[in-house]
């Protein structure tokens, strides 16, 4: 019998859960498919609900796991199957090769002599990058990843001759032994493509929630200046379109929570940025929980920002480059076509968990989140249970963690 945790997922919510359980002294292994931690939050320009930027929080988590001995973790790595039952499972973990040792070598100039670009998903496709990459200047671990499989051969013979780089390196198959598993699989955003009547993904100045953090992160493509994909310019005539596939029965029949507040958040990012710019946000309800009511209020005062009660129907592109945007104000009835330079869509939160295995007699609703499985010692915390903020997301964490912990105590 162990009293070890596996948590599977290293985004704000496995982090915390991770941490929790390690600092009354269980060993916990982290396991993440992503060649960092931090998930989601790390995506971000700013979160709630003190609108920190993103290194702000996690800096502090990835300190608290340098320090704690309990702490182990796999990036880059994924559960392959589990079989045991509660207080003995035996987890395979597959572990993709990074071929770049430790340390916090700097490859600046080496990049910039590889030939071979990337699209870049951490950016939500916004841009290019090289395949030896580094996500963000606060990445944890400090290490930059490679993908071997995106050189070309000139830029493996580049590679060959830079000492930190291992292009032998293997993938492998570790063997965990733990008495309580918790999900923190997080969540992605919904395939825009899907949405057929809001440009499927093709209206070059039509982007999603999450592209809109990346424009306006310091770190992301952009610097931190929100400008249209298409040419760069600056946007004057911004639409937030809510909903962008959630509360639908063809799509996501569940309110995906914080987007509301997001485009709350980035209405004000706008209006932080460009001073004359004006912004309209169609929404079916404004849903701004508890503690927000007072943020929404305050966003809403602006005389700048108009928000306008009515379903979003059609989206499509103008012959100049501009959003055309077919709405009907359920207030006045009144049906329009509104012409906007920018139009980002609150796209839903979708759950990570399709993929990853889960042991038999864990339940899992048909919209991918995970409902049951505690009396098999299973556990979920952040969005792999329902859609959460970060601040609950982290307060689910602990929750998972507790009950981890009573599950393995005294084993």
């Amino acid at each position: 019998m162990s009293n070890s945790i596996l948590v599977v997922g290293g985004g704000f919510s496995g982090i915390t859960a991770a941490l929790e359980a390690a600092e009354v002294g269980h060993e916990v292994f982290i396991v993440e498919k992503a060649p960092y931690l931090g998930g989601r939050v790390m995506q971000l320009n700013k979160y709630f609900p003190k609108l920190c930027p993103p290194s702000c929080g996690l800096e502090i988590q990835f300190q608290r796991i340098k320090k704690n001995k309990n702490v182990k973790f796999f990036t880059l790595a994924e559960v392959e199957s589990i079989s045991g039952s509660k207080g003995n499972f035996e987890v395979k973990v597959r572990i993709k090769p990074r071929y770049v040792g430790p340390g916090s070598t700097d490859f600046t100039e080496v990049i910039a002599k590889l030939t071979n670009d990337v699209t870049d998903e951490f950016e939500f496709k916004l841009c290019d990058r090289k395949a030896l990459y580094m996500d963000v200047p606060f990445a944890f671990p400090a290490r930059y990843v490679l993908e071997k499989e995106n050189c070309t051969d000139e830029d493996l013979k580049l590679l060959e001759s830079v000492a930190a780089v291992d292009l032998k390196d293997e993938e492998k198959v570790i063997t965990l032994n733990v008495g309580s598993i918790v999900y923190a699989t997080g969540w992605k955003p919904y395939d825009v493509t899907k949405l057929s009547n809001l440009g499927a993904g093709t209206v070059k100045n039509c982007v999603s929630n999450m592209q809109m953090e990346r424009l306006a992160a310091p770190s992301g493509p952009t610097s931190g200046k929100i400008v249209r994909p298409s040419d760069g310019a600056k946007p004057k005539n911004i639409a937030f379109v809510q909903c962008a596939g959630s509360r639908d029965e063809n799509h996501l029949n569940f309110c995906s929570y914080i987007c509301c507040m997001a485009s709350l958040k980035q209405a004000a990012y706008v209006r932080d940025l460009y001073p004359d710019a004006k912004v309209t946000i169609y929404y079916i309800d404004l849903r701004t929980p508890g503690r927000y009511d007072k943020f929404a209020k305050r966003i809403l005062s602006d005389d700048k920002i108009n928000a306008v009660k009515g379903k979003v129907a059609e989206i499509a592109e103008t012959s100049g480059g501009n959003v055309l945007v077919t709405v009907e104000d359920a207030v006045t009835g009144i049906k329009a076509q509104n012409e906007h330079d920018l139009v980002v869509l609150a796209t839903g939160m979708q759950p990570s968990l399709a993929g990853t295995p889960v042991p038999s007699g864990v339940q899992v609703d048909d919209q991918g989140f995970i409902v049951g499985g505690e009396e098999q010692g299973i556990f979920a915390a952040g969005c792999a249970k329902q859609p959460l903020d970060v601040m609950k997301t982290a307060q689910s964490g602990t929750a998972a963690a507790l009950k981890a912990i009573q599950t393995v105590i005294g084993r």
